[in-house]
């Protein structure tokens, strides 16, 4: 039985393609990682690709995200549960722009828009430090900007790459110059 089961309306693993240089996730429509604050609907048919992670750590990756409609994005995620979970997104407005956004679910989600950036390129970046995580993303892979930092509730994690297009018929995404290490962030608002 897997520590993290995915509830009974996941989608499954076929959603994803690795090659040497990216992995490549295949969102179908309609798909979604949210607990609505307002109208008290959960979402959890996002398809990930996610591992256990130890101790501190940082992962980072190059996300392009082919935009199509509202909400389509290419996710960092870290997840104990369905319950307990936070996601760094580099998402598709209602404006049109491609944003910045972060989501941390205690329960129910929060939401809060970060930056509006150009293209349909940016890194991003989790990081574990103690029981806190923080998120980052960058324009060019070298000077970093922090997203939020929080907690969940200091249990096992699970941590990797999600795909959403929760208005949409569909959207694909590449990570690449993906990078894991096994070591503490510095100061998590340097830039570095």
């Amino acid at each position: 039985m897997s520590l993290f089961p995915h509830p009974p309306d996941a989608v499954p693993p076929s959603c994803w393609l690795l090659d040497e240089e990216r992995l490549t996730g295949i969102a179908p429509g309609h798909t979604d990682l949210f607990a609505d604050p307002f109208e008290a609907k959960r979402y959890d048919s996002a398809p990930t690709f996610l591992f256990p992670a130890h101790g501190d750590f940082q992962l980072r990756a190059r996300v392009t995200v082919d935009f199509a409609a509202t909400f389509d994005a290419g996710v960092l995620v870290v997840m104990e549960d369905y319950d307990h979970w936070a996601k760094l997104c580099f998402e598709y407005s209602p404006q049109g722009q491609p944003m910045i956004v972060s989501v941390v679910n205690r329960g129910v989600s929060d939401d809060c828009n970060a930056a509006v950036l150009a293209g349909n390129t940016a890194y991003l970046r989790v990081a574990r430090r103690g029981r806190g995580f923080a998120f980052h993303y960058s324009l060019d892979g070298v000077m970093w900007h922090m997203v939020r930092a929080f907690t969940l509730q200091d249990h096992p994690v699970r941590v990797g790459f999600l795909v959403q297009s929760p208005t949409g018929v569909g959207c694909r995404v590449r990570f690449e110059e993906i990078a894991f290490r096994p070591e503490r962030l510095g100061d998590i608002r340097s830039g570095e």
